[in-house]
């Protein structure tokens, strides 16, 4: 099977998990860390997505990949997200999980209060993540995946 169709289906087996677990299991547990693996999760669904689209485009021959991760980014922004009907504002909250996961990997005290994550940065400044903004991921990731879906299975 070709590379960006098995990227498609981990990426659809991924959402459902993550579906269920913040609406399901997080309610049941609260547990901090599952806030945690929900985020990493949808990160890791839309970059499976955004993998798909780039290896669909270079089979084509519509664009070039590169050994650099954030190039390959650049060429998904600039070349493909307008075909896949990717908006603006969903680059930018693509941009902003990516940073919220940068900043968890380098965070050195990570906690919940009132069903918030703060995250903590090196130099104490805080990063507030609500279970709404985490919804709001979700949706943006079954958004991707639809749009995806839709344009390489047609």
């Amino acid at each position: 099977m070709e590379k960006f169709l098995e990227s498609i289906q981990e990426a659809e087996k991924i959402i459902k998990n993550v579906d269920h677990m913040i609406y399901i299991t997080f309610p049941l547990i609260k547990e901090k860390k599952l806030l945690l693996k929900i985020l990493l999760e949808t990160k890791i669904a839309i970059a499976n997505c955004i993998n798909s689209i780039l290896q669909y485009e270079y089979i084509y021959k519509r664009i070039t990949l590169y050994k650099s991760a954030k190039t390959n980014f650049m060429t998904f922004i600039q070349k493909c997200s307008q075909k896949y009907e990717i908006t603006k504002q969903e680059i930018k909250l693509i941009l902003e999980l990516f940073d919220i996961i940068e900043k968890h990997k380098h965070s050195p005290i990570e906690f919940i209060k009132n069903e918030k994550i703060i995250i903590l940065s090196e130099n104490l400044n805080p990063k507030i993540i609500t279970i709404e903004k985490i919804k709001e991921f979700l949706l943006l990731s079954k958004s991707i995946l639809t749009k995806t879906k839709k344009r390489i299975l047609r």
